[in-house]
């Protein structure tokens, strides 16, 4: 009878701890509990894709050196997109804000090539022969040719050598060995300008403000944003 007892009673432990063995088991495996379980998985990934794309946003907007930016508000214009709700501007009037700052911080970090550029323009302006037009182009005739002006519509070939105001030079078809044909309106603007005021012949040398050549941005390795250029051009030929 105790034999049995003791039998029922280890039968009974064992049962019991099977069943919540069992039922542990159960719990885990249940559809809810794994529905919980993934959804749980999927927050924490789009936790971390959500803050991988903050590092990825931040390091854009470290590049773009706008001092001052307030995150919460940046945080708050990306959950009012996010979301749908009523945006305080619109992308067009954002894209205008943003470019317009990037534009001033660009322009106040290239504050001394502008400056230097500017007092060179300066004083190279009063030197006799060099005459500046109303857009600040500035040029002094080296030889006087006596051909046909060419229009903003005509092509021209010109040979011509390129200098920043440090005296390096950055381009020349002389070195080339080959004159140079383009449209006149396909250059900068300071040659399309000079060069509707030239007639074939002219050899002229040319002083030309950064917003007259390659503006902020300059062109290759070479010219650096905000340098004002001096060309010697002369024209051969209108096409």
């Amino acid at each position: 009878m105790i034999n049995n007892l003791k039998f029922v009673l280890a039968m009974g432990i064992l049962l019991t701890f099977c069943s919540s063995s069992a039922l542990a088991q159960n719990k885990k495996s249940t559809p809810k509990e794994k529905q919980s379980k993934t959804n749980e998985t999927n927050k924490t990934q789009m936790d971390s894709l959500s803050y991988g794309l903050g590092i990825l946003l931040g390091q854009n907007l470290k590049q773009l050196e706008i001092e001052n930016i307030d995150a919460a508000t940046l945080s708050m214009a990306i959950d009012d997109l996010l979301k749908g709700r009523d945006l305080k501007m619109t992308p067009e009037q954002a894209n205008m804000l943003v470019s317009n700052q990037m534009a001033a911080a660009a322009e106040k970090k290239a504050g001394p090539a502008i400056e230097e550029g500017r007092k060179f323009l300066a004083e190279n302006g009063k030197k006799p022969g060099v005459i500046t037009t109303a857009s600040g182009l500035q040029y002094e005739v080296l030889t006087a040719g006596t051909g046909e002006t060419p229009k903003l519509s005509d092509k021209v070939t010109t040979h011509y050598k390129g200098t920043l105001i440090n005296g390096k030079q950055f381009d020349s078809s002389y070195d080339r060995g080959e004159p140079a044909t383009f449209p006149v309106s396909g250059v900068i603007k300071g040659w399309t300008e000079a060069l509707q005021l030239m007639k074939v012949g002219d050899k002229w040398k040319l002083y030309i403000p950064y917003d007259l050549a390659y503006g902020e941005r300059g062109a290759g390795r070479d010219i650096p944003p905000y340098s004002t250029l001096i060309f010697e051009i002369e024209l051969l030929k209108v096409n």
